[in-house]
């Protein structure tokens, strides 16, 4: 077996296709219910980052007596990458059904673990997706669970849209609503960001490996990175009249590497603002925009807190149903450097 630094950016079409095949096995087995990805704008997802960040690649080929009844020489069996963001790193690794325990997985941790040692990286952080094998893959490496988030799917073909309608106008007084496809006006990045930041205070500043901005630069640059991976983003706010503050905020990504499923990133309320119905409002107005505007959908992802979480009510006020848990894990890259042992020369 032999892992090699891969660099997307000037991959053939081939090795491109061939990742893509081989990520969609890897949900037929895993994920059946997931929507297969596109090799579209597969190259810009893996190459564009934000400023300062940096993304490394390794796979795996098949050859001759590899896995499975019928290798063919070429094709990616296992691939891997490192997101570099300042001291820690995340980290996504995925091995082909077929040659899964026979040693694929743990050689491309290994490659992306010294790399993250050589970087000066301190810890690294993975999502593994519950009811998998990733989880007790991740686990056997000695990575410590973090933080767990249900994922909930909200089937657009069920929704019930007059409710949803009428939830859309239950905007309290003293507020308007505003929609922004594609980015904000410049106009809007600082207290939106504002609004971001008020709300990571609160959650106590927590590592997250997901994207999102607290400043009204890296804001701008964030929306144009994802624009930049083929990830549409679709923005809808409420602004307090008085005082002109973003006070709720709710964000969904379409991605063209699966344009039938959007993501949903942050939905906010600030705390000031809190109580009033603001998070029902937005959340509505954005699926009917979404129903306008991105006619291919059928589906939306998001991810709630197990308990406590306010947008988990309105979630299912809208629809959504819980679909599998989502697990965030954590190590320290010394330990997991130890752990591997000495590198393998195959």
């Amino acid at each position: 077996m032999r892992v090699r630094e891969w660099d997307p950016k000037t991959a053939p079409t081939d090795e491109i296709e061939s990742l893509v095949a081989t990520l969609n096995e890897v949900l037929a087995a895993d994920l059946p219910d997931d929507p297969p990805w596109q090799p579209d704008a597969m190259t810009p997802y893996l190459t564009e980052t934000m400023q300062g960040e940096r993304r490394i690649c390794w796979i795996t080929e098949d050859s001759a007596g590899g896995p499975g009844p019928a290798p063919i020489p070429g094709r990616t069996i296992g691939h891997a990458n490192l997101l570099i963001m300042g001291d820690i790193g995340v980290v996504e690794v995925m091995v082909h059904p077929a040659a899964r325990h026979q040693g694929v997985g743990r050689a491309l941790v290994g490659c992306l673990a010294r790399r993250a040692y050589s970087e000066g990286l301190s810890s690294l952080g993975v999502e593994a997706v519950g009811g998998t094998p990733a989880v007790g893959f991740w686990e056997s490496l000695g990575f410590r669970r973090a933080y767990v988030e249900m994922r909930n799917i909200l089937d657009l073909s069920r929704v019930d849209w007059p409710r949803v309608e009428a939830m859309a106008r239950s905007v309290p007084a003293g507020y308007r609503v505003e929609y922004h496809p594609g980015g904000l006006p410049p106009a809007l990045l600082e207290p939106y960001a504002a609004a971001k930041a008020v709300r990571r205070e609160a959650d106590g500043g927590e590592v997250e490996l997901r994207p999102s901005s607290y400043d009204a630069k890296r804001l701008a640059e964030s929306l144009d990175t994802l624009d930049r991976r083929g990830m549409r983003p679709y923005l809808v706010l409420a602004v307090h009249e008085q005082s002109a503050a973003v006070a709720a905020l709710t964000e969904v990504v379409t991605p063209a590497q699966h344009p039938t499923r959007a993501d949903q990133y942050d939905t906010i309320v600030v705390p000031a603002h809190q109580g009033l119905g603001l998070e029902r409002a937005i959340k509505a107005r954005m699926l009917l925009e979404l129903r306008e505007a991105a006619p291919a959908l059928t589906e939306v992802q998001t991810w709630n807190a197990l308990e406590n979480d306010p947008i988990g009510g309105v979630n299912q006020e809208l629809g959504y149903r819980p679909d599998r848990q989502w697990l965030e894990y954590e190590v320290d890259v010394l330990d997991l450097i130890d752990r591997l042992g000495p590198a393998s020369t195959t």
